[in-house]
């Protein structure tokens, strides 16, 4: 850290120009990243329904609806009159550049199951051109038929549609949340800072990392697929970081300052103490985050790629590109203040006041503040996980009605068929395999070379119309359910079908296979997950302050945040309280498992970051040979206006997105506004001082071969 210091500080402006034309240049590939990325990645590609997807493209030519339409005629289907209005709608549909194929109800040979149960209302089947990009092709149909026709009323779903409603909506609402948050933002760094030059440091360094975050994100979709929604993570983390960095080096900046210190020698200082506090906690919320590169979707290991990316670029800003400011500036810092008097943090005040308060009566503030965190933790005791599907979107949203109208007047899924692959199965063990699936609950019926069979009895006058269903030695079998395919219920058919064991060669896939081995994708890299973030930040966190209790303490009370966290977030989104606060929802029973594990491994990275801002000034303190007593009171004075300040913008900048209309983005942001808020203020207030306070001098202890390893490798301060 000298050298930088050293280096910085003899050259400001140089350094400055030269990182921000790095950074700038970098951004010339970068900005080539958003034509790269995807909108899904939350399917398991290693998993059994994604070889039967790809073996049903690759053996079978399957070529699955991209979209699906529902038509409400408002008149019984097969009446005379509706069939010509079905065949002028197919006409229509088959003329719209890029459409391949349009079947429907009318023929596939007029199944039940393709129709309504009030008789009025049929399903069309469209696939596209190869070549043809999806979400253009949904636009271009949605537009070209629009809402009626023929008096017909015309609903849109299916994979596409789903797609492009919801990066729509979510590109809406994030510009809405966005317009909130920035603004008042703005107003609360600039009476955080005192002075509105300060206020644009933070900016300065958010905006670094977010430019130079998106070349290493065009780099990453040269390799492998990256979700869109990463960028919502390197903007918010960009910000995020930006003020929690640009306020413990501006703060230690004015302390130095405050001592007598010459600029340069202040800004020295700064980097040696503060800017190494900074380097410590980049790099464990770089290792946190990139724990989700386990996961086998790419949905979450693209905020792995992300979050690292901006943590490293927003790390060097704060260490060069900050410091150089520094330099120039002075106390020029402090120009155009907002705030009256001596800007320098002070040894007392409120929370030097608050911690001497819970160190006096350590045991019944404890026991009284895990009494409320865990009356927020049994809150979650009934959580269920599940995935997002289209009641996240706004219950009037055009695919939400059709989604509804799917499940209320149709009997089937049809547009969401459990997909079977059989092989070496004889024509008598075939008959007994569909016999018993048909006899399955919630199964409508099966479709095989030998007919479709409803209730164990086989029509095999339907036969011809599946002959394509056998290639080789496998055959295609298909099953229509009446269960929502994304739901736990299309689990529970998934685990009943798999239950079934034939004596041939079976594979499970369709959309409620896809989304049970999604859920079981995530939850076998759970305990992986658990175990990287515990160890990184045992060892992290050690080679930091030296000490084994400390490390510990600092991960259960980050897991009891995010378990109070997931029972306020159950209490909102599964019971569906203060609907007249965070806006109206559907209720879907479920938790989105990605967007949960989203929420707890950003937020562990934060509120790491704001225990080594917290721990740096409590150990230096202590290393000085203060008491743990009244370095923990000093500490947290010293840091506690920073932790809370930037705990606050971070929250406001979060918060708006409860204004969402989807329901994922809405939990994402109350999900971290609330993780973030409590552990800066209730966890840090009262359970820190509290429990170095009982340690005593058990916090700096550590076994004596890890007292040696801390003095070759360590970070001593």
């Amino acid at each position: 850290m000298k050298f930088i210091a050293r280096v910085v500080t003899a050259r400001p402006l140089v350094a400055l120009l030269v990182f921000l034309g790095l950074v700038g240049f970098s951004a010339i590939w970068g900005m080539q990243a958003f034509g790269n990325l995807q909108a899904a990645g939350y399917n398991d590609p290693s998993s059994e329904s994604t070889q039967v997807y790809n073996e049903l493209q690759s053996t079978f030519g399957v070529d699955n609806p991209e979209m699906v339409i529902i038509a409400d005629f408002a008149e019984p289907v097969d009446t005379a009159a509706t069939k010509a209005d079905a065949a002028s709608l197919t006409e229509n549909i088959r003329n719209i550049p890029g459409v391949n194929k349009v079947t429907s109800y009318f023929s596939l040979g007029e199944p039940a199951s393709l129709k309504s149960t009030d008789s009025t209302a049929a399903y069309f089947f469209v696939n596209y051109d190869s070549g043809v990009k999806a979400s253009g092709e949904t636009t271009l149909i949605e537009n070209t038929l629009g809402s009626e026709h023929d008096g017909a009323k015309v609903y849109y779903t299916g994979i596409s549609a789903m797609a492009n409603a919801l990066t729509g909506t979510i590109t809406t609402d994030i510009g809405l949340a966005e317009s909130i948050a920035i603004p008042l933002s703005l107003v609360l760094l600039v009476f955080v800072f005192g002075s509105i030059v300060a206020a644009g440091l933070p900016l300065m360094v958010g905006g670094l990392g977010m430019l130079g975050a998106f070349f290493f994100i065009w780099v990453a979709t040269q390799a492998t697929d990256v979700s869109i929604f990463a960028l919502n993570l390197v903007t918010g983390m960009g910000l995020g970081l930006g003020i929690d960095y640009a306020l413990l080096m501006v703060n230690r900046f004015r302390e130095e300052r405050a001592r007598g210190l010459m600029v340069k020698d202040a800004v020295t200082r700064t980097v040696e103490t503060a800017g190494r506090t900074v380097l410590f906690s980049g790099l464990t919320v770089a290792v946190i985050i990139a724990s989700m590169v386990i996961f086998p979707q790419y949905f979450l290991r693209s905020f792995a790629y992300a979050g690292v990316a901006v943590v490293f670029v927003a790390l060097l800003g704060a260490l060069i590109a900050l410091p150089a400011t520094l330099t120039l500036l002075g106390d020029r810092v402090n120009k155009v203040r907002v705030l009256r008097g001596d800007l320098a943090p002070k040894d007392t005040g409120v929370w030097a006041s608050v911690s001497r308060f819970v160190m006096k009566r350590a045991i019944p503030v404890l026991i009284i503040t895990l009494l409320g965190l865990g009356g927020l933790i049994a809150l979650g005791t009934n959580v269920k996980f599940g995935l997002v599907d289209e009641r996240i979107l706004p219950k009037d949203a055009p695919i939400a009605v059709a989604s509804e109208i799917q499940r209320t007047r149709f009997d089937g899924q049809e547009g969401k068929p459990v997909e079977i692959i059989i092989a070496g199965a004889t024509q008598r063990e075939l008959q007994d395999y569909v016999d018993t699936l048909s006899s399955t609950e919630h199964i409508v019926r099966v479709q095989s070379q030998l007919g479709i069979t409803v209730g164990g009895a086989t029509n095999a006058q339907a036969a011809p119309a599946f002959a394509n269903y056998v290639v080789g030695d496998e055959q295609r079998v298909v099953v229509i359910d009446n269960v929502e395919a994304r739901s736990n219920a299309g689990t529970d058919l998934v685990a009943s079908i798999r239950h079934i064991d034939p004596p041939f060669s079976v594979k499970i896939g369709g959309i409620a296979a896809d989304y049970s081995d999604s859920i079981k994708g995530i939850t076998d890299k759970l305990p992986a997950l658990l175990i990287w973030v515990f160890a990184s930040t045992l060892i992290l966190l050690f080679l930091f302050t030296g000490s084994i209790l400390l490390p510990i303490k600092a991960f259960l009370l980050n897991v009891i945040t995010l378990s109070a966290t997931l029972g306020f977030l159950c209490w909102v989104f599964l019971d569906g309280n203060m609907k007249w606060l965070f806006g109206d929802f559907a209720l879907t029973g479920s938790i989105d498992a990605s967007n949960f594990i989203l929420i707890a491994v950003v937020a562990f990275g934060l509120s790491m970051d704001y225990e080594l801002f917290l721990l740096s000034r409590i150990k230096e303190l202590h290393d000085q040979g203060f008491s743990t007593e009244e370095s923990v009171a000093l500490g947290l004075q010293r840091s506690g206006r920073i932790i809370t300040a930037a705990a606050l913008v971070l929250a406001v900048n979060f918060l708006p997105f409860v204004t969402s209309g989807v329901t994922s983005i809405k939990m994402l942001g109350l999900g971290l506004a609330f993780a973030i808020l409590l552990d800066a203020t209730v966890v840090r207030a009262f359970l820190v001082p509290a429990l170095m306070k009982l340690f005593g001098a058990a916090n700096w202890w550590a076994p004596r071969w890890m007292k040696w390893v801390f003095t070759k490798v360590g970070l001593d301060h």
